[in-house]
């Protein structure tokens, strides 16, 4: 079987003590069984296929070579020392591993902006001045949104959270960053949970 994608393992990693692995699998495309797999052989490297344990020996050179060349060496210049060094690696191979680890090479020209804040909008006021804690339940839901590189592509998932429990009570996955589906998730949140009219209840954003 071939591997879950290394970014949404690190994700689980990331958030597993907040939400726990089987909430967090129900809305990424990872069975919980799946990713315990995966850490089981991290921990027992002699459990893993063999293509498993060449691409982990081939990504400890890989790194080796791009941090001795200041981390600006791309996959071509990373391939062809690789090559110079005896190790007969494809290029595809070498290319998957620096995705996997997230080595890029320097590039000219102007960076990408992925995100242009509006000036002009209105900005809410911080209702919480980062205090993420709450007394009871539904006092204090918290959102956000990231996006997750699948096997299909780049999936955005949207989460709310509830402060005092640390549990998600709404989610929505789209293959789009659009407004429309973060507003899904506080529906969702809303309906399940039914908070009371008058609680108070702040929606953190």
């Amino acid at each position: 079987a071939r591997p879950p994608v290394p970014e949404m393992i690190a994700f689980i990693d990331e958030q597993r003590a907040v939400h726990g692995v089987e909430p967090i699998c129900k809305v990424l495309p990872i069975a919980p069984s799946t990713y315990r797999a995966h850490a089981t052989r991290r921990t027992d490297p002699s459990k893993a296929p063999a293509r498993w344990r060449s691409d982990a020996e081939v990504s400890v050179v890989i790194r080796r070579i791009w941090d001795e060349n200041f981390q600006v060496y791309g996959v071509r210049k990373v391939w062809r020392q690789l090559r110079r060094e005896g190790l007969a690696v494809a290029r595809c191979t070498v290319a998957r591993l620096m995705r996997r680890m997230g080595l890029k090479g320097v590039t000219r020209g102007k960076t990408v902006r992925t995100t242009i804040s509006d000036r002009s909008a209105p900005c809410p006021l911080d209702r919480v001045n980062r205090q993420f804690r709450a007394p009871r339940p539904n006092t204090l839901w918290l959102a956000d949104f990231t996006y997750v590189a699948t096997w299909q592509g780049f999936v955005y998932v949207a989460f709310v959270i509830d402060a005092f429990a640390r549990r998600i009570v709404g989610w929505r996955v789209s293959g789009t960053a659009h407004a429309g589906f973060v507003l899904d998730a506080l529906e969702q949140a809303l309906h399940d949970r039914r908070p009371a009219k008058g609680s108070g209840l702040i929606h953190h954003s």
